[in-house]
């Protein structure tokens, strides 16, 4: 994640540097200080915050923690920038947010896709109406096991560690799906799903089925499976109209799809080579009084709330 999406664009926007790094692996922290000329690195995440030098703190650990060192960052005085989810529950978002309230410091929430060119292009076509108005929105995402997901369940990977993670593959991808749906068309106010574990790799639910509504009345539904065969491997949601439909991928960026009454059109869209650069870039400005970043945590709070109703948490 620091390596390829998020850690170049700290310095690449005017005005920021990353000062220091922390890891509870001493060695892992030192190699990457090293390795990116990072001044100072620490193995205790209340140095790093206490560090006269940090005035802004990124939280990229699994979500279990995401709460405890966003916390520890505002209690500090800090603005906090918070890998998705936000937590690993519902519950654990709205601390987040009531201590954003109660002192005052802001936290933004890495749901970078809002900004990335390719989605913004999916945004613009559907609120200039291309095609027509929305009657239902559909989300298919399948993918073969991972060779991670084979191993001994004291060598699973952390995303299907539910007490870490929240959940198992769902929790961690289907996140950006439903940020950018709720981005598009408002907060999910009714979810509820069905949720199984088919493959029998690991304990976490490798097969979701759910529906939902929109603020607006939208309905939608969402299918994601985990442990699929090649064969029906998919990243896409359809967005239908009574004009036409539109169709994208979330992961993979394929072309979106633009079908109306006067044919397929096929839209290519490049994003930039750092994808959290647009959000970071926000950030930073909102931080230096130049702009305002609406990506915080309040905004990314439904998302969980959504997810935690689909796999019946509450």
């Amino acid at each position: 994640m620091t390596e390829k999406k998020s850690g170049p664009a700290f310095s690449d926007v005017e005005g920021s540097t990353v000062v220091a790094v922390m890891s509870r692996s001493e060695e892992k922290a030192r190699f990457y200080a090293e390795r990116h000329g990072i001044p100072r690195w620490y193995t205790d995440a209340q140095k790093l915050i206490d560090d006269p030098e940090v005035n802004a703190v990124y939280v990229a650990t699994p979500p279990s923690s995401h709460a405890t060192f966003a916390i520890m960052a505002m209690k500090a005085g800090k603005p906090v920038y918070v890998e998705k989810p936000l937590a690993a529950s519902y519950d654990d978002c709205a601390r987040v947010n009531r201590i954003s309230e109660q002192t005052g410091v802001p936290c933004f929430v890495a749901y970078y896709r809002r900004y990335l060119p390719y989605f913004q292009r999916v945004k613009e076509t559907v609120r200039r109406n291309a095609i027509g108005t929305v009657i239902n929105v559909q989300v298919r995402f399948a993918v073969p096991p991972r060779e991670l997901d084979y191993s001994h369940p004291e060598n699973l990977p952390w995303r299907l560690q539910p007490d870490i993670a929240g959940g198992g593959y769902f929790y961690d991808l289907a996140p950006h799906q439903l940020d950018l749906l709720q981005e598009m068309f408002g907060v999910i106010l009714e979810a509820r799903g069905i949720w199984a574990n088919r493959g029998q790799l690991y304990a976490a639910e490798d097969s979701v089925s759910a529906i939902f509504k929109f603020e607006n009345g939208l309905p939608g539904s969402g299918s994601w499976c985990f442990v699929a065969h090649e064969s029906a491997r998919e990243d896409s949601i359809q967005i239908i109209g009574d004009k036409g439909s539109l169709r994208f991928s979330v992961f993979d960026y394929a072309p979106i799809e633009l079908h109306t009454g006067e044919g397929t059109e096929i839209i290519n869209v490049p994003n930039p080579p750092y994808v959290q650069y647009p959000l970071i870039k926000n950030v930073i400005e909102h931080l230096q009084g130049l702009a305002v970043c609406k990506c915080t945590s309040v905004s990314a709070t439904p998302v969980n709330w959504a997810m935690d109703r689909i796999l019946g948490k509450f």
